[in-house]
């Protein structure tokens, strides 16, 4: 445990955005399975849920969660996939 009180607020701050990042995280990622099962399964809706993927992975990365590189990988994977089963 940190003794200088400087590191104890820095702890505090790191884990208030560890939890809210966390959160973000798990919101793309769930988005992200739903639009890859989506379009596997060939569903009607699948543009839908791709779209949706797409703007929560922008989100992450405009909210520093995740890199601008790792976002666009994340969404050209995405769209590969989605113009694969089209």
């Amino acid at each position: 445990m940190a003794n200088i009180q400087s590191q104890k607020k820095r702890n505090r701050q790191n884990e208030k955005r560890r939890v809210r990042n966390k959160g973000v995280r798990s919101e793309m990622k769930t988005r992200v399975k739903v639009a890859v099962n989506a379009v596997s399964n060939g569903d009607a809706g699948a543009a839908d849920s791709v779209k949706a993927a797409q703007r929560r992975i922008d989100k992450a990365a405009a909210k520093g969660v995740i890199h601008k590189n790792a976002a666009a990988r994340r969404t050209s994977r995405l769209m590969k996939r989605a113009a694969q089963s089209a």
